[in-house]
């Protein structure tokens, strides 16, 4: 399987610098700043980026999931929400995600799909390198 890589610099102190951020395959490029971090401003973060791959993978990994298990997805949406904290002890954290996704998949009910869902919470490669914060889910089986 392939590396991937992305890349980012940073110009200047912390409150009043600036950077760039990009991925090797061109898909993604763009600035971030304090203010985008840790304010509202526009840009990008770390955190947001985070946040989509997470969803990303997730949508991805229980599509498998159902598909191994027989049955034939439509369609995966996902959100994932990342929680930056400023912890007094250890300042900025990622102190928790959650995943809100919603599958259509004929002819499952919504017992295995919600099984199916934590496995594919608990299975997706993004998730097993963010253990650390507490990862939540909400899944919702839309009807075809």
């Amino acid at each position: 399987m392939p590396t991937r890589t992305a890349e980012a610099t940073w110009n200047g102190d912390l409150p009043s610098g600036s950077g760039n951020m990009s991925v090797e395959s061109g898909a993604y490029a763009g600035t971030y700043s304090f203010g985008s971090r840790f304010e509202d401003d526009e840009g990008s973060n770390p955190e947001e980026l985070i946040a989509a791959a997470h969803a990303g993978c997730y949508s991805m990994a229980l599509s498998n999931i159902l598909a191994d298990a027989g049955y034939d997805p439509t369609s995966v949406h996902t959100t994932a929400e990342v929680t930056l904290q400023m912890l007094p002890d250890d300042g900025p954290t990622i102190t928790k995600i959650h995943l809100t996704t919603e599958a259509t998949v004929p002819d499952l009910d919504d017992a295995t799909f919600q099984e199916h869902a934590t496995e594919a919470k608990d299975g997706c490669p993004v998730s097993k390198a963010l253990a650390g914060p507490d990862i939540s889910l909400d899944a919702t089986l839309s009807s075809a």
